[in-house]
């Protein structure tokens, strides 16, 4: 895992934020070895979506708003289930194998609850 980046805008040290980059990195390795074909299908696509996550947290963060961040938050969780959906097509296509999937299938996993924690406590609040 790469280090951190201090903490000047206030989301950098939230670890939802710091796994979502983690993820997006794993998402460009993966989709290196896809086909040259899919550079502007699904290779983009995932790419995007993995990105997006991060991007809306930290835009999200940035609202005047808990109840902005939480809808940006949501957002975030859209776009992770976006790429666990890319991933399966992935699979079915043959671009990725089923176990190397898994992985982050399960990193997805504990993204989405740590979106889901922070969306509760900041509804809650």
């Amino acid at each position: 895992m790469a280090e951190p980046y201090p903490s000047y805008f206030g989301f950098e040290d939230l670890e939802v934020y710091q796994l979502s980059l983690e993820f997006i990195a794993e998402v460009y390795q993966l989709t290196q070895s896809f086909p040259k074909a899919e550079q502007f299908g699904l290779t983009y696509q995932l790419q995007r979506a993995a990105t997006s996550i991060a991007l809306n947290i930290a835009e999200g963060r940035g609202r005047n708003s808990d109840k902005d961040f939480v809808r940006f938050l949501g957002v975030a969780r859209g776009s992770l289930f976006e790429v666990v959906s890319g991933l399966q097509v992935a699979v079915r296509l043959g671009y990725a194998a089923e176990d190397d999937i898994n992985a982050f299938l399960a990193k997805a996993s504990r993204i989405k609850g740590k979106l889901n924690a922070l969306a509760k406590a900041l509804y809650s609040a």
